[in-house]
């Protein structure tokens, strides 16, 4: 029979028993097809020809399409509900435990206080007297069995991070206000908790991260006031400059005194506006505070996934467990919450949107964790349990399941063991019953690997469009319209190849046949990246056992109803029930996945595609969910009706896309999701190697924080279109912008609108205070600079010349993307002049000199932050984005 083809006595006799399909149909027991059947040469040979009667009826369509559907519609609401549930509620609170109410009074308080950003006075003055205000009055009511120290540090330091490509910190005069509560007669290790009470610029930093501060401060009082004596130290860090990229935690570990008596911390942080805390990292290598988390958390919401997702630098932030693990070498962990990202780092950011329940648990969680640890016999010798990961997950917010990896490899290889050993039974049977079974085994797993590899172009090729037309992030107020489009695109293109094979390759083989041939093609593919992932000595491989165990487990279970009876209800109800634990844990992990990525991609640059990431991970998913029902597309009469019903779906959600139906964005007070734009009033002036000045311009620099640019603004303003874009100064380090962090590899559109010159009342300061040539045949340069709390400095050195070493850091030069030198310098108050050298190793001299320095001025706080045409030009944006403006000047030399 040639490809593509057969005679209708064939199709007679392949649909004949879906013809005589009924309630009443009874069940024909199968016939295997003789050896002597004739069969294909290959997976592209011809189709079958053998005859395989099916043993019970074909799955009506229309019944089965929509109990899947319902299947997983149903786990979805169960893991929403996992989700909305904060708190076990149970008897009103005591004396000794958490008040989310009293925490709350704090947190509006702080935020009350406004934008706090480093170096203002509203962070260094303001807050840090509300915080020393509550500590004394906490202090008064502590119970005579513990002892309160206060300090206040302002620590001066630097250090390298490879954060964003690699850059360089320095910091001065910054402020930590620092708490030890400790047992009476003092206690020789402790347990650190650690929030950041600055935020960003124009942000009140709510999430982020005053709710973590006002929560400690109740932990603080709580745990002062309590009966119970502590055997070790709690040390609660409110450090003032972590916004600054870590840099309060770096003076605190580094340089404080009590930092020698940390032996574990945990970190307080936020990616999003309440909800659940999430631990997401834990360690390094320490299991045992793993155990101390499952054993104290009340309300415990842990993943190991998250941990090394977050690890692999997928997602573009950091905390200070990289300070305290890198620079202290010190075991901790790390929780965030992590819903409604979308208005993280935003005005929207607000003490209004965080519920009180969720203030309770996370209150609830760090009392009982630290006050565990304080008390933990394991605290004092942290370093003689340093072995070894875990493998840890929640069960719903229940509880969570803890083992070392070590553990978790062998049940993994057990797993793996216990496949080699069902499939090895089918494969090692006589050769007349198996070369059939064989054959259509590895054609199956070719066709599964073609029907995900499709899918996934028919999905990309779909993002790429979106794209090209201008459409990106439609579904970013709406995310329903990503399911719809690409999800049903992904899933149509799935059941599309399969009836294919259906059709014209699987000819006469029953339905029963295939569909448990396909199960155990799903099986060996998750299996295989079990051992892939065991290999690589990854934690995560656990979801992939649970995708093994539970399904093989199942099918064992069923196997001898279904080879009697067929697909029958009774094995349909069996089937999913064996499914309901990989199927509901795999949905409550890409629960979290959509909740993280997709209000980053809102912010993840003009350079990263949007919709191409989204569709992918769609399509990925959709492959996961899809693999153990790809048996039924074989089970089933025709898949005629849905695949219609996606196309339609596909079809007409990708026409209302093209149209602009969705606007990516909302202003909607219940639930903003606002467009993020960077507005920088900048003069720029250049200076050759003689020291005149060659170039000065002025203009407002804009930035759009997502793959949109500007096309959304240009209606409402019609000043910002492409006829402005910003044209890379090529011979300067970083195209001659003020970039405040070296992000410029993600945001390659900049619009630069001419604007009148700045004139700070507070200017910055540059000069070259030193030149010299060293005995080595180096040159030192030595700078001076003085300005606002926020600088950047950058360099880039010529043809023939190498930076060598310098002042800052740990004296060895580390380059951005790009290969330009990137320095980030904050202060505090009354900070002194910032004096630093860089010594240039000159292996060939040039005309236009040794290197070009910049330094750019952010004004963040104060009146200086402002300016009439920026203010003007602000108030412009439509209510659906969020302008965060301030004013800047940049100045180039060469030398």
């Amino acid at each position: 029979m040639e490809w593509g083809s057969e005679s209708a006595a064939v199709r007679r006799h392949r649909v004949g028993g879906e013809r005589r399909d009924g309630p009443g149909a009874t069940p024909q027991p199968e016939r295997e097809a003789p050896a002597q059947d004739s069969l294909a040469d290959s997976c592209g040979g011809g189709a079958r020809t053998r005859k395989r009667s099916g043993a019970g009826s074909a799955l009506s369509e229309a019944p089965a399409a929509l109990g899947l559907a319902l299947y997983l519609l149903a786990l979805r609401t169960l893991v929403q509900l996992s989700l909305q549930q904060l708190v076990l509620r149970g008897a009103p609170g005591h004396r000794g435990e958490f008040d989310a109410g009293q925490a709350r009074d704090y947190l509006e308080h702080i935020t009350a206080i406004g934008p706090r950003t480093t170096g203002s006075p509203e962070n260094e003055i303001l807050t840090v007297h509300y915080l020393l205000e509550q500590i004394k009055l906490i202090e008064v009511q502590s119970s005579s069995l513990h002892k309160i120290s206060v300090d206040v540090q302002r620590p001066t330091g630097s250090f390298s991070i490879d954060f964003l490509g690699g850059f360089t910190s320095y910091y001065d005069n910054i402020t930590n206000v620092v708490v030890k509560l400790e047992p009476r007669d003092g206690a020789q290790h402790a347990v650190l908790a650690n929030c950041h009470f600055d935020s960003v610029a124009n942000s009140p930093g709510a999430s982020d991260d005053a709710v973590s501060c006002s929560v400690m401060l109740e932990v603080l009082r709580v745990l002062s006031t309590s009966s119970e004596a502590l055997h070790h130290a709690v040390i609660f860090l409110f450090n003032g400059a972590e916004e600054n990229v870590l840099q309060a935690s770096h003076g605190f570990i580094t340089q404080h005194p009590w930092a020698s008596l940390i032996r574990a911390f945990i970190n307080l942080e936020a990616a999003g506006v309440g909800g659940k805390e999430l631990v997401f990292q834990t360690g390094p290598e320490n299991p045992w505070l793993v155990q101390a988390y499952v054993s104290a958390a009340k309300h415990p919401f842990a993943s190991v996934v998250a941990q090394e997702v977050f690890q692999s630098g997928i997602i573009p932030s950091d905390t200070d467990f990289r300070i305290y693990r890198d620079f202290g070498n010190i075991p901790g962990i790390d929780l965030a919450f992590i819903e409604n990202g979308y208005i993280y780092h935003t005005k929207y950011d607000t003490a209004d949107r965080i519920l009180t329940d969720s203030i309770q648990r996370a209150g609830d969680n760090i009392l009982a964790v630290l006050k565990y640890l304080a008390t933990s016999d394991m605290l004092a010798t942290s370093s003689k349990y340093r072995h070894g990961n875990m493998v840890f997950f929640d069960v719903f917010g229940l509880f969570v399941i803890a083992y070392p990896s070590r553990v978790g490899s062998i049940i993994n290889y057990m797993v793996v063991m216990a496949v080699v050993l069902y499939l090895g039974k089918k494969f090692l049977q006589p050769k007349h019953k198996t070369a059939n079974y064989t054959k259509d085994f590895f054609c199956g797993l070719g066709i599964t690997l073609i029907s995900w590899f499709t899918s996934l172009v028919t999905v990309l090729i779909i993002a790429v469009f979106i794209s090209l037309i201008g459409q990106s992030l439609s579904w970013y107020n709406h995310f329903y319209v990503s399911v719809c489009l690409y999800g049903t695109a992904a899933v149509a293109k799935i059941i599309f190849i399969h009836t294919l094979a259906k059709r014209f390759y699987f000819v006469n083989a029953s339905g029963q046949y295939l569909g448990e041939v396909f199960f155990d093609v799903s099986l060996f593919v998750h299996c295989g990246f079990l051992i892939a992932l065991t290999y690589r000595g990854l934690c995560s491989a656990f979801i992939s056992a649970v995708w093994v165990a539970f399904p093989l487990l199942t099918k064992l279970c069923v196997h001898k109803g279904f080879k009697q009876h067929g697909a029958q209800g009774k094995f349909i109800a069996f089937y999913l029930l064996g499914m309901f634990i990989p199927y509901l844990y795999a949905l409550y992990l890409i629960w979290a996945v959509f909740e993280m990525f997709t209000p980053i991609l809102g912010r993840s640059g003009s350079e990263i595609p949007p919709d191409v990431v989204l569709a992918s991970i769609l399509a990925g998913c959709t492959m996961i969910l899809s693999s153990y029902f790809i048996n039924f597309i074989y089970l089933a009469k025709s898949t005629k009706k849905t695949m219609l019903t996606l196309t339609l779906v596909c079809s007409v959600t990708l026409l209302l896309v093209c149209s602009g139906a969705f606007f990516p964005y909302s202003s909607n007070p219940a639930s903003p999701k606002p467009k993020r734009v960077f507005l920088q009033h900048v003069t720029r002036t250049f200076h050759d190697l003689d020291g005149n000045i060659v170039k000065r311009d002025s203009g407002i620099w804009i930035n759009g924080f997502d793959y949109t640019g500007m096309s959304h603004i240009t209606s409402h303003i019609p000043e910002i279109n492409d006829t402005i874009r910003a044209h890379c100064e090529e011979s300067a380090p970083l195209c001659g912008f003020p970039w405040y962090l070296p992000v410029h590899f993600l945001i390659r559109k900049n619009w630069y609108l001419p604007a009148a010159e700045v004139s700070p009342r507070d200017p910055a300061h540059f000069r070259l205070v030193s030149k010299e040539r060293t005995p080595w045949d180096s040159v030192k340069l030595t700078f001076e600079a003085t300005g606002p709390s926020h600088m950047s400095f950058y360099v880039r050195t010529h043809k023939g010349s190498t930076l060598s070493q310098w002042s800052l850091g740990n004296g060895t030069p580390v380059t951005s993307k790009g290969g330009d030198y990137f320095v980030f310098y904050s202060h505090g108050l009354q900070a002194s002049a910032w004096q630093f050298w860089i010594e240039v190793q000159v292996l060939e001299e040039q005309p236009e000199g040794m290197v070009t320095v910049a330094i750019a001025a952010h004004y963040l706080s104060g009146e200086d932050k402002r300016s009439s045409q920026l203010d003007a030009l602000r108030d412009k944006f439509p209510d659906w984005t969020f302008p965060s403006a301030w004013v800047c000047t940049y100045d180039l030399f060469v030398f």
